[in-house]
């Protein structure tokens, strides 16, 4: 932990120049108290950075949560150990990367599972009997449905200190990694 200012703590390693400016002039609002606690995950967003946490007094900032909101965060250690993965773990990434759909700035051009198409379905005949319309908010959804999202998500092959392989999931709010146990954290 890094205590930057009186009203300023930052948990993150790596905290690039244009988030610590955010976060400092975030931390300078009145009503935040005691002060601003930026987590490991924090970079730039859209007028609050992501990963920020602002506890106020007198004050309510629904806007604060960021585009983040709903991401999901999992750590599941495997059975296996590092002697277990390939030299070359090229091949592994690749086939991830094949196996787990992107989203937004790398769209899905086509729908290719039987789940999403039967979720789709069923998602697109709630909305028509409550009368809404997704589209109107987000034209792609149908395409980033059960994603990993883009930006900071990601998927992650690591060893811990006892080479024990772990894969770690930080997905979008696509509906994937959104989940809680002793491993997890959402």
């Amino acid at each position: 932990m890094e205590q930057i200012t009186k009203r300023f703590m930052n948990w993150a390693s790596i905290l690039e120049d244009n988030t610590r400016a955010q976060v400092a002039m975030t931390s300078e609002m009145p009503f935040i108290h005691p002060h601003v606690a930026l987590m490991p995950d924090a970079h730039l967003g859209k007028g609050c950075a992501v990963g920020a946490v602002l506890p106020t007094l007198g004050a309510i900032m629904p806007a604060a949560v960021g585009v983040d909101i709903g991401c999901g965060m999992i750590a599941v250690r495997t059975q296996y150990v590092a002697d277990a993965l390939p030299a070359d773990r090229r091949p592994l990434r690749e086939a991830i990367e094949a196996a787990v759909p992107l989203s937004a700035g790398v769209y899905n051009t086509a729908i290719s599972r039987d789940h999403t198409t039967e979720r789709i379905a069923d998602l697109t005949a709630a909305a028509d009997s409550a009368g809404f319309d997704p589209g109107k908010y987000a034209k792609n959804w149908a395409l980033q449905l059960g994603t990993l999202g883009s930006g900071n998500h990601f998927i992650e092959v690591s060893l811990d200190e006892e080479d024990r392989v772990w894969l770690f999931l930080h997905s979008g709010s696509r509906g994937v990694g959104i989940l809680t146990g002793p491993s997890g954290v959402s």
